[in-house]
């Protein structure tokens, strides 16, 4: 297939924020704007930011580390706790070390919260959205009605295993080798899960599906929801086998936030990768906000389904892999 012509590209782009920004403010959103240089990232420990520094040139601020966002989802937080009700953003978001067909470094992000509201309301939006941007772009297989699948179910049903009964790597580990499936050789569960999902489950998200309930310990910045076990109150959207959107209905809890992120902090130390420090303003707000649900949608894999685009170059007017030749 030929590279389309950048102007098409550029059209689509626009085409694509201006349905965005008419579906959510109908819906009640208001769009808002946040800062894109912050004293502190995400701290998610498989996410490097990209670091500068702040050099004062006349009086004010002293000298200090800055990084540009991994997300605004800090940045937006603090605006649900201050009252700001329904939200929504379109910017840029920036991740160092992320370059592959369905990667840039540079990348465009929406991201909308509901304030009051949760997780099902929030994708019960996403998929009005996703279904109006099909509809406008003739992308008939995104204007499928989206399912919902567990995370466990997925496992079960895809790979014969029952995660309520892998309770650690090794565990997870052995119910993988009993049949016959490629696994990382590793003590985390974490690892060992997504050397299995990368490999047997996203490859089979090929009509659009919101994947739930993920476990307790990919929750990041999502309620824990009880039972045995317990899990994250998170879903990932999925359609033609790649991850669209990654959502949450909220952590709410100050204290449990903090305990996450110094964990996650000591778990960046051990990998080798630096450990961010901790945003107080953040974790101030997080024990004010109201219940809220929230979503990231990586609009430049959208426009990809929209259009039929294969890599993430073909989307782009200047991606990396042209430009930092």
């Amino acid at each position: 297939m030929s590279p389309r012509p950048r102007r098409e590209i550029a059209a689509a782009r626009a085409r694509l924020y201006s349905l965005v920004r008419a579906e959510l403010s109908g819906r009640g959103y208001a769009e808002v704007e946040t800062p894109c240089l912050l004293p502190a990232p995400g701290m998610e420990p498989q996410i490097t930011a990209f670091e500068s520094k702040w050099r004062p040139e006349m009086p004010g601020p002293a000298a200090r580390r800055l990084f540009l966002q991994t997300s605004p989802e800090y940045a937006m937080k603090r605006l649900l706790a201050d009252g700001f009700g329904h939200v929504f953003q379109i910017c840029k978001a920036f991740r160092n070390g992320e370059a592959a067909p369905r990667h840039n470094p540079e990348f465009t992000l929406l991201e909308f919260y509901r304030s009051p509201g949760g997780a099902e309301e929030i994708r019960r939006d996403l998929e009005a959205l996703v279904h109006a941007a099909a509809a406008a772009f003739g992308a008939p297989a995104l204007a499928e009605p989206v399912q919902t699948l567990s995370v466990r179910e997925a496992f079960r049903s895809r790979l014969g295993i029952d995660l309520a009964a892998c309770r650690d790597g090794a565990a997870l580990a052995a119910a993988a080798a009993a049949r016959g499936l490629p696994a990382a050789s590793a003590d985390r569960f974490d690892d060992v899960f997504f050397a299995l999902f990368l490999s047997g489950i996203e490859p089979t998200l090929t009509s659009p599906v919101f994947l739930t309930e993920w476990p307790a310990s990919m929750a990041a910045l999502a309620r824990i929801l009880p039972g045995d076990p317990p899990v994250a109150d998170r879903f990932e959207l999925y359609a033609a086998g790649l991850e669209l959107a990654n959502g949450f209905g909220e952590l709410n809890d100050a204290a449990e936030q903090r305990r996450r992120l110094l964990a996650e902090q000591d778990e960046r130390r051990a990998a080798g990768r630096p450990a961010y420090p901790l945003d107080e303003r953040f974790l101030e707000a997080v024990g004010r906000m109201p219940p809220s649900a929230g979503v990231a949608i990586g609009l430049d894999r959208l426009l990809m389904l929209l259009l039929g685009a294969e890599r993430i170059d073909e989307v782009l007017l200047f991606p990396a892999s042209a430009e930092w030749r």
